[in-house]
């Protein structure tokens, strides 16, 4: 079969054109239970909708012809999918995280790790000795990447990794939800398993909570997986997977004038005289530029952080002026949010107070970049 351009995926939506109703979107099944034989055993696959339902097919079809996976199963959040794969997880495991990532899975590794007996490193993953130093032969199970990192874009070269997690017989994870597929590749550069806050990017229009796990192989880490979604009752619900697939229909759109935008966005504000610093792979002074330009394929993304000068207060202020920006948490909407992290992450944040986060929309650039401009002052 014929593997079709990302773009013609998203916009078919993999749908079935031997569909018996003819219609072009498929119908959203609102069933959560389908009849069965009296063996038990239903021919149609369907039993219960915690385990599936017809209307996951599709979007969950597009998602692993988009990344290349064997196997793709949607959950009911980004977190769900990621605890997912931390409770397949044997007792007495050991892991290795990133320092910049996204505090959501940080917060739950804090909390919950010494209750699952789960020994859990954090290390700067732009340094691959340290990474080496910090990953056990035999005892280290997953080594977690997230690139670009969350809030500073850093870059982590997934192919590197994966090859010293293999060395130590352990899994390369990748939290692919700020490229997605069309910008990154986990699974091709030689991750075993990539999660998606499908709330993101690929719902695109934050009206939707939903997760997904992919996996290079399917085996008994992934079944184990497989099995948290199904009897946690962590699956994605009826109307929230077809919203989804019709938000994804219009991703490579989305993220095409987001990456172009945000692009924009921090080249303007490099020499603003009120900006200390600037972070997007985009730039050549980034310093994971270079290997942005190899692993990233189609543009940079669309989040762009900025360190006001003036710290704490300077960024409020900042954040109090803006009307386009609209001051909120998440990222990957059509709408353009602005957000201070260390003011949502807490106390124990490593994010510099005058930090703030950019999720670019599809507003015109101008406007963007006025209104950016003016809060500034």
């Amino acid at each position: 079969m014929r593997q079709y351009i990302s773009d013609t995926i998203l916009a078919q939506g993999t749908c079935d054109e031997h569909d018996p109703t003819g219609a072009v979107i498929p119908p959203i099944h609102l069933a959560t239970t389908f009849l069965r034989p009296p063996e038990g055993y239903s021919d149609t696959g369907w039993s219960y909708s915690r385990y599936g339902y017809p209307g996951l097919e599709q979007p969950e079809a597009t998602l692993k012809a988009l990344e290349g996976a064997a196997d793709c199963r949607l959950f009911s959040s980004g977190m769900s999918a990621m605890t997912a794969v931390m409770m397949a997880l044997k007792p007495g495991a050991h892991c290795v995280f990133p320092i910049d990532m996204y505090h959501g899975m940080r917060t739950w590794l804090k909390r919950y790790s010494a209750h699952w007996n789960i020994r859990i490193d954090h290390v700067d993953m732009t340094d691959l000795d340290k990474v080496r130093a910090a990953v056990v032969p035999g005892v280290t199970a997953i080594l977690w990447a997230e690139t670009p990192s969350n809030p500073h874009w850093y870059i982590y070269d997934i192919a590197a990794l994966a090859e010293i997690a293999h060395a130590a017989d352990a899994r390369l994870v990748v939290d692919n939800t700020v490229p997605t597929p069309l910008l990154t590749q986990p699974l091709s550069l030689g991750a075993d398993i990539v999660v998606h806050s499908a709330t993101k990017y690929l719902n695109g229009h934050s009206d939707v909570l939903a997760g997904v796990a992919m996996t290079a192989t399917v085996d008994e880490f992934w079944e184990r997986i497989c099995f948290t979604r199904d009897y946690q009752g962590g699956i994605l619900g009826q109307f929230p997977a077809a919203l989804l697939m019709r938000g994804m229909r219009t991703l490579h759109l989305r993220i095409q004038r987001a990456s172009e935008s945000a692009m924009a966005i921090a080249t303007a504000c490099l020499d603003h005289p009120k900006v200390e610093a600037v972070f997007y792979p985009g730039l050549p002074s980034h310093p994971g530029h270079a290997l942005a330009v190899r692993q990233m394929t189609g543009g940079f993304g669309g989040m762009v952080s900025i360190v006001v000068k003036g710290g704490l207060e300077e960024a409020e202020r900042v954040m109090t002026r803006t009307r386009i920006w609209k001051p909120a948490t998440s990222l990957g909407g059509v709408e353009s949010l602005i957000e201070r992290r260390a003011a949502v992450e807490g106390a124990a944040s490593h994010v510099e107070p005058g930090l703030l986060r950019l999720s670019v929309g599809v507003e015109a650039v101008s406007d963007l970049i006025d209104d950016l401009k003016t809060a500034l002052g």
